[in-house]
């Protein structure tokens, strides 16, 4: 497996936070999936509050 870096921003009541998140997937579309699916259960966001940017192979 690969580790990926992954950026980019979700909405909360006062705007926009940035986030940069590294994970451990066999691609890139796997390591998009993680991260949504961290960041909704860790800030209690649906999908369509997140915004991802950039991935990276690291």
């Amino acid at each position: 497996m690969s580790q990926f870096t992954v950026s980019g921003r979700f909405q909360t009541r006062n705007g926009f936070q940035e986030f940069t998140k590294s994970v451990e997937a066999p691609n890139e579309s796997v390591a998009r999936e993680h991260v949504l699916s961290q960041l909704g259960s860790e800030h209690n966001l649906k999908r369509t509050r997140i915004d991802l940017g950039e991935v990276t192979a690291a």
